[in-house]
């Protein structure tokens, strides 16, 4: 078995890798500032973005929940790898051959990257087993359905073979293991033993936004099959059905430069989408549409503004309208407006395209109607509102609806909405609107007493906890440049200032480790000095690091941090100059110490000088 991999094609993985990018495949990254970007966190939820990515770096910090670290950590915080499985996946990436301590070639992958490996070799496997002659059936399917060859190659949809162990074999004849093959979900377990999962069906290769297949969804084609009509992969260490969208791998780029998604019900109405133009539609896996999936969408929308528009399209039946509620329950978490859309005589994206074409398809988004008009229609479409009785009804029904928004601006609109609905007085609705309000607040909780043997919480020490002087400001900014810049500095300044001791502890601490760093050419060394940081003060340094470095452009940025250095260093010769003028007061100016403070003095004046006449 190979030994560790060579710390040489660590470090040369991690500099050729644009950690903005790997990133990048599931949080939408704006620019913020010089050489920053910015997103939601992928590690917490939250509603404006802290999260800060510093490529040059090769670091990112979230400043809401205090998360950092660099490209590995990411993976291995995100996929849950080990540090070898992270560093062989980005080696992967770039084409970069690693070499191990033992000599030996790369090993054989153990844990989620062999289930990625199963995953990625059984759709190859179905989707050649397209073009045979049993495959018929599937390909009457999707032709019958406006797909042709070329579509299902582009959404790789295959067929699985009928039979119990065809891909068994296939892929045990390429070195998988049976107990691989089950915790990936790609055979079953019976009586008899393990049998293939998916037989005689259309399958669509499900991918996590990286592209990654995890799982895969199978449509039964045959009468005989007494399975359900839709048959997905289970639980498994990489397939979190409430997590997962199918499409979202092709959908993620436009989703994030138009702020705009749709959620559609199936993964016919996904290629539907696609292929008429529609390029920004998902679906769920098997389930309801829920938070999850809501805190993966945000991440890679940028929600943070509400000029984004997520659109959800419902089957017109009962279970379409059930879904479209609780769809509505979960939709607050947004920050993006959000509609529905409902196509012509209840047609979804698949029929619609297949009837009326594609700019049917197009025409069904843009007609769309917000979600609260929707869900105000289905609270009072079951009231005679042509009785008093019926009318009151569905007040009380709907008003619950208006209470639950907190737009300043929407709710009173809403509120006249909905009169005009009933045919009511607008005073009477938005009484009884502000009457749901008060009933729907939560009661307050008595706090609870601390156990006693509870642990103290531990206090991150941040950026906004800094006192607010200017001393501890010239130090805060000054170390903010030195991580992010300090490699682009004058070697002799940068070491003059670092040298000098900070006055605030938490700054002294991350001082010392920069200080220490002794190669600030080599890629990541930012990172490696953070990491370096004592506790409790490595957010802190994490945030220096990430944070937003005043400047209009990176040339302007060094010079500020260039000037910053100077200003540390005057300060210091300041207060050196002031012990000195105190102490020549105590001491015979004809003595050798009054001749040796005199020769400081001038020599300070003259430092002084020369960095006050460069600045």
């Amino acid at each position: 078995m190979a030994g560790r991999i060579r710390q040489a094609d660590v470090d040369e993985v991690k500099a050729r890798t644009n950690i903005a990018d790997i990133i990048g495949e599931r949080v939408a990254l704006k620019p913020a500032g010089v050489g920053a970007m910015k997103g939601l966190c992928p590690f917490h939820d939250e509603r404006s973005p802290s999260f800060n990515v510093r490529p040059q770096a090769g670091f990112y910090h979230c400043f809401g929940c205090g998360e950092s670290g660099d490209v590995y950590s990411f993976l291995r915080n995100m996929d849950h790898v080990s540090f070898t499985e992270a560093v062989e996946r980005l080696a992967g990436k770039i084409g970069y051959t690693l070499h191990y301590e033992d000599g030996g070639a790369a090993p054989e992958n153990t844990g989620r990257t062999r289930l990625y490996a199963a995953n990625a070799a059984a759709a190859e496997y179905f989707r050649a087993q397209l073009m045979t002659p049993e495959a018929d059936a599937a390909r009457r399917f999707l032709g019958d359905r406006g797909f042709d060859a070329g579509a299902a190659a582009h959404f790789g949809v295959g067929y699985a073979p009928k039979g119990w162990s065809h891909l068994l074999d296939h892929l045990t004849a390429q070195k998988f293991s049976r107990e691989e093959l089950t915790t990936a979900g790609l055979v079953s377990q019976g009586q008899r033993g393990v049998y293939d999962r998916f037989r005689g069906r259309a399958v669509w290769p499900i991918r996590d936004v990286t592209g990654q297949v995890i799982g895969f969804g199978a449509r039964k084609l045959y009468d005989d099959d007494q399975g359900p009509k839709y048959l997905n992969t289970p639980e498994t260490p990489l397939y979190k059905k409430a997590q997962v969208l199918y499409g979202l791998d092709l959908s993620k780029r436009d989703i994030s430069r138009e702020h705009r998604v749709i959620v559609v019900e199936g993964y016919t109405d996904v290629m539907a989408c696609h292929l008429a133009g529609v390029t920004t539609a998902v679906a769920t896996c098997g389930t309801a549409f829920g938070s999850d999936h809501i805190t993966v969408l945000r991440r890679v929308m940028g929600d943070d503004t509400t000029a984004g528009e997520v659109v959800f399209t419902f089957d017109p039946d009962a279970a379409g309208q059930k879904a479209a509620l609780r769809a509505f329950a979960e939709a607050k978490r947004f920050n993006a407006q959000t509609y529905v859309a409902k196509g012509p005589e209840g047609l979804d994206p698949c029929d619609l395209r297949l009837e009326r074409g594609d700019a049917a398809v197009r025409s069904l988004v843009q007609n769309k109607v917000p979600m609260v008009e929707f869900v105000i229609d289905q609270r009072i479409s079951g009231f005679d509102l042509a009785s008093v009785e019926g009318r009151i009804g569905a007040l009380r029904a709907a008003a619950p609806v208006v209470a639950e928004l907190r737009d300043p601006l929407l709710q009173p609109e809403y509120v006249r909405v909905l009169a005009r609905r009933l045919g009511l007085d607008t005073e009477d609705v938005r009484r009884e609107v502000e009457r749901a309000a008060r009933g729907e607040r939560a009661p307050q909780r008595t706090p609870q007493r601390a156990e006693p043997d509870a642990p103290e919480p531990v206090v991150r020490v941040t950026v906004s906890s800094l006192p607010k002087t200017p001393d501890v400001a010239l130090e805060r900014d000054a170390l903010m440049g030195f991580l992010q810049f300090g490699h682009r500095l004058d070697p002799e300044l940068r070491a003059a200032a670092l040298g000098i001791p900070l006055r605030h502890p938490a700054l002294e601490a991350v001082r010392q480790a920069v200080a220490a760093t002794p190669d600030l050419t080599r890629v990541g060394w930012a990172a490696d000095a953070v990491n370096s940081v004592r506790e409790p003060y490595r957010s802190l340094a994490a945030e220096l690091l990430t944070a937003d470095f005043p400047a209009r452009d990176d040339d302007h940025a060094v010079a500020s941090a260039t000037g910053l250095a100077r200003r540390l260093v005057v300060r210091s010769l300041d207060g050196e100059k002031n012990e000195l003028l105190g102490a020549i007061q105590r001491v015979p100016a004809d003595s050798e110490q009054g001749r040796s403070i005199r020769v400081r003095l001038r020599e300070i004046d003259l430092q002084r000088q020369r960095l006050v006449i460069e600045q």
